[in-house]
């Protein structure tokens, strides 16, 4: 009977534990064992000490770490977001119409999914700075080539292989920053680094569309973050220093399991799921939203004014809406789950759940508004960004305390390659053949009434805005729908982050005996 094995190996283990010969001496130490909330923890073998650390406790090599870590987030977000502020040109170029304007992002996402855990179960077990040298080097190299391109096909393909570089950056960076920090400290350092999307995306749109104006070709609004990712893949190669995997929670002695054991215990982690499929919504807006906002806000000023409007202005306007909105939105989110924790431990979960559901229908707000007044218009656009914003650092912060150092790599691929499938992979393209298939079904010239006067408007741009329009409210549901699952997330996060202090701090969670062995601690 497996109740009798038990048994047996506790009688073993106290008999062997009454011959051992060893004097413990008593321990007048006052620190915490386990520390949910703490900072960087030392084993120093009579117990688990936490050092509670502070920003004058970081080391210059741990701030070198996360500026280069910062930085290279920075020109990542703004290659990715390029494309976005210089689409209508592109579309213009090549001759494509929404659905293959779309593609562009699609393709790029679904390369960048599809490799995502490939590197997370090599980010757990190799050099994560080599891998993360080649990856920065072969999304430079490629965006650069494909600025060259002058037909399509060619250009897709590139931009395909740009999202390769790109998954192994993204998924390993974030593993780093979990080993140099713990507790309150890393939530910060997680804050700075993700401080980087926000801005980067917003400088994307500035520096591509005022560059393609300045040179008077979108091609070169591509050959500036290759530039810059050259000095990035210096520094990570020759600057950054690769942190033992758990060092700052003490949990050296955990090794990696399998692959296949790591996701089969990712997969019946429910708040790693859970908000994994939150953050999949998340992607999914962010992801429609950064590709088609500017394109559908510059439609809906030229029905205002009647004519024409200056693109570049609007995809200026709309970069630095979003970056401001991020700058805010970031820290903010960190800065509340720091100051609530203490007091109520599932409040990250609820925090993300919130702001999303908040979210939708200042979208909502965003997609009527963009015919009638810009101001409002843009004033909903940073309000609902804010709030989308606000759950970045803390959905990534949820991943590291309830997912043990020897498989974050792992989870954070297999979190992208979920979060972008379902998420920002299609939404771009899905809005775009949603947004066609709506003209094709509107017809005839269409008549708006006002109080005094009817103004009839071209019936090819009234259609094209309304149909983009009615294809973004699919957003709205899908946030709300974000937001039920961090909801359900809070239920099971508490639970789960103890069973991976547990694991960390050398308590098993389950015990295998084998009659004729000593029983072995399973994490």
């Amino acid at each position: 009977m497996p109740s009798e094995k038990i048994e047996r190996s506790s009688n073993l283990m106290l008999k062997q534990f009454k011959t051992m010969d060893v004097d413990i001496p008593q321990n007048h130490s006052q620190a915490e064992l386990l520390h949910s909330g703490g900072d960087n923890t030392r084993n120093t073998g009579e117990s688990v000490e936490v050092e509670v650390k502070t920003f004058r406790d970081v080391t210059t090599r741990e701030w070198i770490a996360i500026f280069i870590l910062c930085f290279v987030n920075l020109i990542n977000y703004m290659d990715r977001f390029t494309i976005a502020g210089i689409l209508d040109q592109i579309q213009t170029y090549f001759n494509i119409q929404n659905d293959k304007g779309g593609l562009l992002q699609t393709v790029f996402v679904i390369t960048y999914m599809i490799f995502a855990p490939i590197f997370g179960y090599l980010g757990d077990r190799y050099s994560r700075k080599l891998i993360m040298t080649a990856g920065v080097f072969l999304w430079s190299l490629t965006t650069l080539a494909g600025s060259f391109m002058t037909n399509y096909w060619w250009f897709l393909l590139f931009r395909g292989l740009v999202g390769i570089g790109e998954a192994s950056y993204s998924t390993i960076a974030p593993t780093i920053i979990s080993d140099l920090f713990s507790g309150d400290m890393r939530s910060k350092m997680l804050a700075l680094f993700y401080f980087a999307i926000p801005v980067g995306s917003g400088l994307g749109y500035i520096v591509g569309s005022e560059t393609a104006k300045l040179m008077n070709s979108w091609a070169w609004a591509l050959r500036v973050t290759p530039v810059l990712g050259i000095v990035a893949v210096l520094l990570v190669y020759f600057v950054l220093k690769d942190p033992v995997r758990g060092e700052s929670e003490g949990s050296g002695h955990l090794e990696a399991t399998t692959f296949k054991e790591d996701i089969k215990d990712i997969v019946r982690n429910r708040s790693f799921m859970f908000s994994t499929a939150g953050f999949t919504c998340v992607a999914f807006v962010a992801g429609a939203l950064a590709w088609w906002g500017p394109k559908f806000i510059q439609m809906g000023l030229e029905l205002q004014q009647g004519g024409p409007v200056d693109k570049d202005s609007v995809a200026l306007t709309f970069g630095v809406v979003a970056m401001v909105s991020g700058l805010l939105g970031v820290p903010a989110g960190s800065y509340l789950a720091q100051r609530l924790r203490p007091h109520y431990s599932r409040i990250d979960a609820h925090i993300c759940g919130v702001a999303l559901l908040i979210s939708s229908p200042l979208v909502f707000a965003v997609l009527l508004t963009a015919s009638y007044s810009s101001t409002l218009c843009y004033t909903f656009v940073f309000f609902a960004e804010f709030f989308l914003n606000l759950t970045w650092s803390i959905v990534a912060d949820i991943l590291l305390y309830v997912v043990i150092p020897t498989r974050r790599s792992a989870a954070e691929g297999f979190q992208l390659l979920f979060s972008h499938a379902l998420g920002d992979a299609g939404s771009p393209y899905l809005i775009g053949v949603l947004a066609d298939a709506f003209n094709i079904s509107m017809s005839g010239s269409s008549t708006l009434s006002s109080s005094n006067t009817t103004i009839l408007r071209s019936s090819s741009n009234y259609n094209d805005f309304k149909s983009l329009q009615y294809a973004l409210f699919s957003t709205c549901f899908v946030e709300v729908l974000g937001g039920f699952f961090f909801l359900i997330t809070a239920f099971y996060i508490v639970e789960d982050k103890r069973k991976v202090e547990k694991a960390i701090h050398g308590t098993s969670e389950r015990l295998l005996v084998n009659p004729t062995e000593e029983p072995n601690l399973i994490y």
